[in-house]
């Protein structure tokens, strides 16, 4: 359903089956510790935790509130730094980059979904999936438009593109927040909680087109409280306190594809 989409695909390991600094896995957290003060002192919100994924795999984070999800996906998407610890993405070292090479390379290589949508209320439904194709400066200002088009017709909201998010059911604006996510065509998706949302009906649809974007070529890695949605993934990576504590390798395999998706080695 999503191939045709996909034009960027490339191999960007150096022939040995590593990437620019030494890591074999597309997604490589080493050793991540994150901690946060506060007034009322220090809290560990991560102890330790690596992590592996790799190309094409549909990997669910699962744990209680506040267990860390939330925070290790964070550290992928670079919005937060570890406080110790490595993250190495393709043939980038995320950890190493300073909030303005962050935004550059997350707007080309990682397109993030959250549970509330966060789309922007003044925009029509088009102009945000445009948006990270405005910002960092990919195709041109026509191409831009026929692209979120295109998009919005594989998400079933074509017939929405003008209306401005709030006339669409939570349902059509996570829809149009996964378009969003995939304008600038990123190998990996994060998403943290993308169906919290939503009645059961209409995450078992978001689901599925998850999963026609794995088996389209993309790496997804999803924070998730669904018991369900966890045993339909190819790896679910279980936490507690702050630590990974145990993993569940499933029957689903990720879909064979020719080429591992690229991570832009913008900034080393």
């Amino acid at each position: 359903m999503f191939g045709r989409l996909f034009s960027r695909n490339k191999p960007t390991n150096n022939g040995n089956g590593r990437y620019q600094h030494g890591n074999e896995h597309l997604i490589e957290v080493r050793d991540v510790v994150k901690v946060y003060e506060s007034a009322a002192g220090q809290f560990t919100a991560l102890k330790g935790v690596s992590l592996n994924v790799n190309p094409h795999e549909f990997v669910a984070v699962v744990g209680k509130s506040g267990c860390g999800k939330s925070t290790l996906v964070n550290m992928v998407t670079g919005i937060d730094h570890p406080t110790q610890g490595q993250v190495l993405i393709g043939d980038t070292a995320v950890h190493t980059l300073n909030e303005g090479q962050l935004a550059q390379w997350r707007g080309r290589n990682v397109g993030v979904i959250f549970q509330f949508f966060q789309l922007l209320p003044t925009l029509t439904v088009v102009e945000n999936v445009m948006l990270p194709m405005d910002f960092c400066n990919m195709y041109t200002p026509r191409e831009r438009y026929d692209r979120a088009m295109h998009l919005l017709e594989q998400m079933e909201m074509a017939e929405h593109a003008d209306k401005l998010p709030s006339a669409t059911s939570g349902g059509q604006q996570q829809r149009v927040a996964i378009a969003r996510a995939l304008a600038n065509d990123p190998p990996i998706l994060l998403a943290d909680e993308p169906t919290g949302n939503l009645d059961s009906r209409t995450a078992e649809a978001i689901f599925h087109l998850f999963q026609d974007l794995v088996d389209g070529g993309k790496t997804i890695v999803m924070v998730t409280h669904d018991k369900d949605l966890e045993r339909k993934v190819t790896r679910a990576v279980v936490m507690a306190d702050g630590l990974i504590v145990d993993e569940v390798v499933n029957r689903r395999p990720p879909a064979p594809s020719p080429e591992p998706g690229p991570v832009e080695a913008t900034y080393a």
